[in-house]
């Protein structure tokens, strides 16, 4: 890792009710080199009913033995502070605490050299204000780019950024708030021309964060950091907050296995790239859903049904 980084970024991990995700991930963390040097900050959100107190407190038990890391700062929500607010507010306070952090949910996998990538892009790009993001996942596999690239599209599953660059965020209270001063044309852009419907998400009440933050970049014409190879498993699908799924119709981007070489940033154009950015617009349709046989019948005979 580049001998320049003296401080590394504190890891904030946000998490609920699902104990078995909840290990997988500090697990794969705690394998990651940098782990013992490591801050850790876990947001543990509360309960909405006796039930989901009962996991709650599950996890709770077990977050309480876990070891491996320089420091672990648990924060017990007292209620439930539901995912927008618990990552927002945690987010915000670790950041003023630390000039950089490094964001995981209780369903990101990370790779064991995620860590040192992470920490060496925020070195590298701190003075950088038109790189606004980290991102630890991509739907591509590109090799032959190198091993990172640059795009306006933000990856929020295992993500870093700076105090300078959230300081900037807005979570919107409304579509209309939030698309304000975008033009057709920017609309398209950020939903690749149709294939990717992400600001269906401006309906949902309160407004996911990740759309908040998404669209911010493209209002600022900002970059996102993104390797070649993605450094994150996410096991949450199907059981998570916002996305259900069923693995019989096919396959996410987010099951394949992530990258365990070293990144190695060279000295790459900040700036998109024409040909990636086409390449998203077919990776994220059907949101990164790659449909077997079944699948395509199914979706076939749907499609007819709804018209």
């Amino acid at each position: 890792m580049n001998s320049t980084v003296r401080t590394l970024a504190p890891v904030a991990l946000f998490v609920y009710d699902r104990l078995q995700n909840t290990k997988k991930t500090i697990e794969h963390l705690q394998r990651n080199r940098l782990a013992s040097e490591s801050i850790l900050y876990v947001f543990s959100d509360g309960g909405k009913d006796e039930k989901s107190w009962t996991a709650v407190n599950h996890v709770r038990q077990y977050l309480h033995s876990i070891s491996g890391f320089k420091e672990i700062h648990l924060i017990e929500r007292a209620e439930n502070f539901y995912l927008e607010r618990n990552i927002i507010e945690g987010i915000s306070y670790v950041l003023s605490r630390h000039e950089t952090i490094i964001v995981l949910e209780d369903d990101i996998c990370t790779s064991p050299i995620y860590l040192d990538y992470i920490n060496e892009a925020l070195n590298k790009y701190k003075d950088e204000p038109k790189v606004m993001h980290i991102s630890g996942f991509t739907n591509l596999d590109i090799p032959t780019f190198g091993d990172t690239y640059f795009t306006p599209h933000m990856s929020g599953w295992g993500w870093a950024t700076w105090k300078g660059r959230w300081q900037l965020f807005t979570h919107y209270n409304s579509r209309e708030e939030a698309l304000a001063g975008m033009t057709t044309a920017d609309l398209l852009k950020i939903e690749y021309g149709g294939a990717f419907s992400c600001l269906k998400s401006l309906n949902k009440n309160p407004i996911p964060w990740d759309i908040c933050w998404e669209i911010l970049i493209h209002k600022r014409k900002g970059l996102c950091l993104t390797p070649t190879h993605t450094l994150i498993k996410n096991i949450g699908i199907g059981s998570g907050t916002h996305f259900k799924s069923n693995r019989i119709f096919g396959w996410y981007d987010y099951d394949r296995p992530f990258r365990t070489q070293k990144v190695v940033l060279e000295d790459i154009p900040i700036e998109e790239t024409p040909e990636i950015e086409a390449m998203y617009a077919k990776a994220l349709k059907d949101h990164g859903m790659k449909y077997n046989l079944f699948g395509k019948i199914t979706r076939f005979f749907y499609k007819i049904l709804i018209r």
